[in-house]
């Protein structure tokens, strides 16, 4: 996987490999995704399911561990959920993903297997990233692992285990982000322009979120006599005003932007006002029996502190994604027509939400919008994507954004599928 200025994680198929693409190729949620689940299984949610996945318990709560709670981006539930798996689930590790060390702006894949490693990457990263180019250590591990991804990178491992029986045999738990999108790494250097940063080289930590929830973006960098300082931005002006612009084209087809495929998934409980100062707090959505045991062995040892919660919150906490799943439904619509390269989705119903919840306007706007969308991102070509050098950028950030964009058009090219 390489990292593309104006797109995202690609990857780069290398000559004579092409069986592992073709494996690539059937787990990849962006070229098709089913849903398989019995629809009569005990205890599920039917009022959620057309819209929200599998949903078996629905709780509201936080870590009971006050530094994690207070450096996540919500409630910190997840990396609680992922300690006590490690701590006293007797599973192996977490594989997750991290600030790169050497380009903090940039994000790479970590198996953790402590309380330290996993504090030291909490905190949503709104920057490209692909968990599951580790999956092979999870597969080699000693003992099951977590796996804690976007909602995409859960169900490609969702279906990755279902043609690797060791794979399968080594996910002990399965945790997914809420997500309403992935920003470019352009996105990211905006963001710094934004804050007046001029050399994205003197960058040495990012923070989207956290340390107060929602908290702020806070960039910290040091010049070249070791003197430290520090931007910020809220969280409205920097996702609101800046990243969301930058997501790529697969996350406005994509169809599940709340983990569907995963044991456990864990979003933001912003169904009321959050008063300044407030913790953070999560919600969790239980999806499978795996899931029910997980989280009801860490709220009995004491990692997590929650409550059973109305269901009703789900969508109050996130109105946006129905409407969405609708929107998408337009989108894909108009990709066919056109002859666009076009994801497969089975029992993930999208058209009811395009004819009963999107407003005339909304329903045209997905339809003229993709058309518009399509000639301006030329989505009938084959895209042609080279790796950024993150080192070779000048110094200057109004030169920054442009050279990078324009060194990775010469360098060595890769294909994307």
């Amino acid at each position: 996987m390489v990292d593309v200025f104006e797109q995202g994680r690609r990857p780069k198929v290398k000559v004579g490999m092409e069986a592992p693409r073709s494996a690539a190729l059937q787990v990849c949620p962006g070229a098709a995704l089913e849903h398989t689940f019995d629809e009569n299984m005990p205890g599920l949610m039917k009022d959620l399911a057309a819209a929200w996945g599998p949903v078996l318990e629905v709780w509201e709560g936080y870590t009971a561990d006050g530094e994690v709670r207070f450096a996540g981006s919500s409630g910190g539930a997840a990396t609680a959920l992922a300690l006590y798996a490690i701590e006293e689930g007797g599973m192996h590790g977490v594989l997750h993903i991290a600030a790169r060390p050497d380009v903090p702006y940039l994000n790479h894949t970590v198996l953790s297997r402590s309380r330290a490693e996993m504090l030291a990457a909490t905190g949503s990263r709104y920057a490209p990233a692909s968990p599951c180019d580790g999956l092979q250590k999870v597969e080699e591990a000693p003992a099951p692992c977590v796996f804690i991804g976007k909602p995409c990178d859960v169900a490609a491992t969702f279906k990755a285990r279902a043609l690797r029986p060791a794979l399968d045999a080594k996910l002990g738990l399965t945790i997914a982000l809420f997500c309403a999108g992935t920003p470019s790494t352009q996105g990211t250097l905006e963001m710094f322009q934004a804050m007046g940063i001029t050399d994205p080289r003197a960058v040495t930590s990012v923070r989207y979120r956290g340390n107060g929830w929602p908290g702020k973006a806070v960039v910290t960098m040091k010049d070249a006599a070791g003197h430290e300082s520090r931007r910020e931005m809220t969280y409205a002006d920097s996702w609101g005003g800046i990243l969301e612009k930058h997501r790529q084209w697969r996350c406005h087809v994509c169809v599940d932007h709340s983990g569907e495929f995963a044991d456990i998934a864990v979003g933001d409980p912003w169904y009321r006002e959050i008063p300044e100062g407030e913790p953070g707090r999560s919600l969790i959505l239980v999806r499978t029996e795996r899931g029910r045991k997980v989280l009801a062995a860490a709220l009995a040892a004491g990692y997590i502190v929650a409550e059973r919660a109305d269901p009703g919150i789900v969508e109050a906490s996130q109105k946006g994604f129905p409407t969405v799943r609708g929107q998408v439904w337009g989108r894909l619509l108009m990709c066919r027509l056109m002859g666009v390269a076009t994801p497969r989705y089975r029992n993930l119903p999208m058209f009811r939400f395009w004819w009963g919840r999107l407003t005339l306007k909304q329903k045209a706007q997905s339809i003229y919008g993709t058309v518009k969308r399509i000639f301006r991102k030329r989505l009938w070509e084959r895209a042609v994507c080279a790796p950024m050098d993150p080192g070779a950028s000048p110094a200057p950030m109004v030169e920054a954004v442009p050279q990078i964009a324009a060194q990775a058009a010469g360098a060595e090219k890769t294909q994307n599928d």
